[in-house]
């Protein structure tokens, strides 16, 4: 059996960190064992699905590098989700019920005010065609709800949760389709992983009810129902389901510097006993990618240790895979220079100017000689030797230490941290070397 996987994002909004995780893991499991991976818009909500949400879901995929080998529209299938719903009418396992919001909201907390769960008591299922044909004359529209088998539990076993069971005489016959004619997302999902094949759904632990409530579905329209996989939901650092995570997208990411494989890295990996480990491409994220290596906690996502996978991985990657986001002109050997200090790529601008621009920061009064001295001695050495021993070499019978090191540093970078200068100097360059030590000492 060829494995096959979907992701379904609502074009409603922009992607956050919680849906690309389930995207992620999807498209991996796809790719370890060979199989497809499903792109399928649930743009079933007319009213609120947007184009330019659609566009951006297939930018935010295209920049992670999570290449899809189908797409598909449900807002194209409608016919196919009609076609579903009259096989289960004529089954007896879904039935039109005329309950206005209001009135529903109101039997809910009844229930709750009696300490009883709130469960729909099914009473649409005792109406007489006579009661049916006066609602509808009253200008009731009915809303349609999936009638559960209360035979026997509903058990299945997850592939992160294990044996899992529920007791469908607990639960409400959900409802599948409005009253305006508009379809949720419950029958719509189980049509769809049906007719595409889906053997695999990977999807957060909040849908383990929806889970049961489909199992029954796809018993319903004679099917075999995908394995699932309920992964712990993501929670922010302070410990707390945070808000922070559901606005945190692709795009905050790219204002922020991440690179996509550092984001890829952390959610991979995150909620699995497997460590989070810097991956300059998706390879070894496929290849460890398992079920059995997710637990049961909540997934902690911590934006300053994703920062700092970011620098990790940066002071990895090769030229080529920053060179068309680099200043024109940088070159290999500048790119492996500045890179161990930088935290994101456009940092790189800022070395650049250090590099080949002009530095100019005068330097403290006790310095001055000093510098001075050094200038004289940096127009003196062989460039095309090693030009930074050389100079330290000259200078260390006058000073040693950081009273050698630390003004030398400012005077040619205008920087207290950075790359090693046995690498800088070089690139600066004998010339703006030597008229930045001169400007430094005030000469």
């Amino acid at each position: 059996m060829k494995v096959v996987t979907r992701f379904a994002p609502s074009p409603t909004g922009r992607l956050h960190v919680g849906n690309i995780r389930t995207g992620l893991h999807n498209w991996l499991w796809a790719r370890k064992q060979g199989g497809r991976f499903i792109l399928r818009i649930d743009d079933t909500d007319l009213e609120r699905s947007r184009e330019e949400f659609v566009a951006a879901i297939r930018e935010d995929l295209a920049w992670l590098g999570l290449d899809a080998d189908e797409e598909d529209r449900q807002s194209a299938r409608f016919d196919r989700y009609e076609a579903a719903l009259a096989r289960l009418a004529e089954a007896g396992r879904v039935y039109p019920a005329y309950e206005t919001a209001q009135e529903l909201e109101l039997r809910r907390k009844v229930l709750l005010g009696r300490g009883l769960p709130p469960v729909y008591d099914r009473a649409a299922l005792a109406l007489t065609d006579t009661e049916r044909a006066r609602l509808e004359a009253e200008g009731r529209k009915p809303h349609w709800r999936f009638k559960l088998d209360h035979g026997a539990p509903i058990a299945w076993h997850d592939l992160i949760r294990g044996p899992q069971q529920l007791d469908p005489a607990l639960l409400s016959d959900p409802v599948v389709r409005r009253e305006d004619g508009s379809w949720l997302y419950m029958l719509p999902s189980v049509v769809d992983d049906l007719e595409m094949g889906v053997t695999h759904v990977v999807r957060g632990e909040d849908h383990v009810t929806n889970t049961g409530l489909q199992i029954q579905m796809f018993e319903a329209l004679c099917a075999a129902p995908p394995a699932f996989a309920h992964e712990a939901l993501l929670v922010g650092s302070e410990g707390k389901l945070s808000k922070r995570l559901g606005s945190l997208g692709v795009e905050a990411m790219r204002d922020a510097g991440i690179e996509p494989i550092a984001l890829l890295a952390k959610l991979a990996r995150i909620g699995t006993a497997l460590p989070v480990e810097p991956a300059t491409s998706l390879e070894p994220l496929i290849e460890g990618f398992d079920f059995a290596s997710f637990g049961r906690a909540p997934a902690r996502f911590d934006l300053e240790e994703l920062a700092a996978l970011n620098a990790r991985i940066l002071h990895q990657l090769p030229f080529e895979a920053v060179a068309d986001r680099l200043p024109d002109g940088m070159s290999a050997d500048d790119w492996a220079a500045i890179r161990p200090n930088l935290r994101n790529v456009a940092a790189a601008a800022d070395w650049w100017e250090i590099l080949h621009g002009h530095v100019a920061r005068p330097a403290a009064e006790e310095d001055r000689d000093f510098l001075a001295g050094a200038a004289e001695a940096a127009a003196g050495l062989d460039w095309r030797e090693a030009p930074w021993p050389q100079l330290v070499a000259a200078l260390k019978p006058e000073r040693s230490g950081r009273a050698l090191f630390h003004p030398l540093r400012l005077a040619l970078t205008g920087r207290d941290s950075g790359p090693e200068m046995g690498v800088l100097l070089p690139l600066i360059g004998r010339e703006e070397a030597v008229a930045r030590l001169r400007e430094a000492a005030g000469a």
